[in-house]
């Protein structure tokens, strides 16, 4: 696996579908130029609520942000895919709906303490400690975790 050095400032208008989309296929470039002549899968997942994008935390206090915006409610994760070659690139979107129980003041502070938020959209991660607080998801699992895997199938079959 390599990482790709994009830029990943959101566009003006950007919808939050267009935005992850065009950062798999920009990573999915990146990587091929290091790589010509191989098929390079390339992904990005945001979060987003009450139209504003959540990214990866830049610290505690941000990651505790973002969990009192999400806490008794429901928000959308859309992931970006793409697979790049010389000869062809085929993307697609997954967007998954998940819904938050209310948290505490402590919930919140013993969930950062934990560190899981760090390097995570919305400064969650469904398939560990934060589990607790999602009675319900609406869409792909895979998806919220970070790569939505019947798509990256599909999308591996088109060529």
């Amino acid at each position: 696996m390599l990482a790709a050095d994009v830029d990943e400032t959101p566009h003006p208008s950007e919808t939050p579908a267009g935005y992850v989309e065009r950062l798999a296929i920009d990573k999915a470039r990146a990587v091929l130029a290091l790589r010509p002549g191989a098929r390079v899968l390339g992904a990005d997942t945001t979060v987003t609520i009450d139209g504003e994008i959540l990214g990866k935390p830049l610290d505690d206090e941000d990651a505790a942000r973002m969990l009192r915006k999400l806490s008794g409610r429901a928000h959308e994760v859309h992931t970006g895919v793409a697979v790049v070659s010389a000869a062809a690139a085929h993307a697609g979107v997954e967007t998954t709906r998940v819904w938050f129980t209310a948290m505490t003041d402590e919930d919140i502070s013993w969930y950062v303490g934990t560190g899981e938020p760090v390097d995570r959209a919305g400064a969650y991660a469904i398939q560990g400690l934060a589990s607790r607080f999602i009675p319900r998801i609406e869409g792909s699992y895979s998806n919220v975790v970070g790569l939505p895997v019947a798509m990256v199938s599909s999308i591996l079959k088109r060529g």
